[in-house]
């Protein structure tokens, strides 16, 4: 998940919020350092450095290799007094696959909020969670300002393992490549589609640092969307069917717990998170938050082969999709 800092218009009805992300900006402005001068001073710690000249190296590798923007950012970092970036609020209704959702001047309509302040984010949850809304606050992994701002690597993001790290960067430049204000699912999907063959294509020389860590992850994740989706699929279904709601609500809590059953049984749970998982209250927002980011593979995969797997081609090949009608779109998003 991400925030997006908005480069603001301050006539609209939320400029305390806009504020706090303008406050919060203008201080990394001021504590950024440009990775260069970090890496040109000796004094510096030879870990820092090693992780900064893999961001550059990323970076490097996105621009050459994938076609990505060779403005999007990571030419700064800014190093941080708290431990995480920061915490998006998200909220779906309890009966329907259909997120909650909030406007803003250039990103359009997005399915989260994003907060520099946990106590903000909680409050914001709260708010939702008044709605009657499923609700979800999770840690901001990335950060993008859409190509308008320089975006910084922060010092919480170089705690991560290099190929999660490399992945956040593919992921954020491709963003900051190619966005349609409004459209989430498909923003999210193409970003993580990129990163995924930008990732496959770095690490393809099996001899890199970082490969085995790499596709053990890869095949852990592709493993555990498989259970979530199929869930995801049985209580879409239940929302649709013509069951009282009172009945709805108790065949979506045995749906959901079958679905923990079924992780658990197939061992896609590390024993050391087993009890964390068991006891997590997973609601719609949980399915509906790792499927937005996994929308659309056959439409991708189709146009990266039309491409000859040509990043730069593909990306105008991608495109095509702001021409289509809702229908079409929506159909498209709904592939596996």
């Amino acid at each position: 998940m991400k925030i997006l800092f908005l480069i603001v218009i301050f006539t609209t009805n939320c400029i305390g919020y806009l504020s706090h992300l303008g406050n919060e900006q203008l201080v990394q402005i001021w504590n950024r350092e440009r990775i260069q001068d970090i890496l040109d001073n000796p004094t510096e710690s030879e870990s820092l450095r090693s992780s900064l000249e893999h961001v550059q190296r990323i970076k490097e590798f996105g621009i050459q290799n994938l076609a990505l923007s060779i403005d999007s950012g990571f030419e700064y970092y800014v190093p941080l007094s708290r431990k995480e970036l920061g915490w998006n609020v998200s909220g779906s209704y309890p009966l329907e696959f259909k997120s909650y959702t909030w406007w803003f001047p250039i990103a359009g309509e997005v399915p989260y909020k994003g907060f520099f302040d946990y106590q903000l984010a909680l409050e914001e949850e709260e708010k939702l969670k008044r709605l009657g809304l499923d609700t979800r606050v999770r840690v901001t992994g990335g950060y993008s300002t859409l190509g308008w701002l320089s975006d910084p690597i922060f010092s919480s993001q170089l705690e991560w393992s290099r190929p999660d790290l490399s992945a956040l960067i593919i992921h954020e430049m491709a963003h900051a490549t190619y966005y349609i204000p409004g459209d989430s699912v498909f923003n999210e999907s193409y970003a993580e589609f990129v990163e995924k063959k930008g990732i496959e294509l770095y690490y393809s020389d099996k001899s890199n640092p970082g490969y085995k860590e790499w596709i053990e992850k890869k095949n852990y994740k592709n493993n555990s969307l498989k259970l979530i989706k199929n869930t995801a699929k049985k209580l879409k279904s239940l929302y649709e069917s013509d069951l009282p709601d009172s009945e709805k609500l108790e065949q979506k809590k045995i749906t959901i717990l079958e679905f923990k059953n079924q992780a658990i049984l197939e061992k896609l749970i590390p024993e050391k998170f087993k009890t964390k998982f068991l006891s997590k209250d997973w609601n719609n927002e949980d399915f509906i938050g790792a499927v937005r980011y996994k929308s659309g593979g056959s439409y991708f995969e189709k146009k990266f082969l039309e491409a000859k797997g040509n990043f730069s081609e593909f990306h105008k090949l991608v495109r095509e999709y702001e021409k289509l009608s809702k229908e079409e779109k929506e159909k498209i998003l709904d592939e596996e």
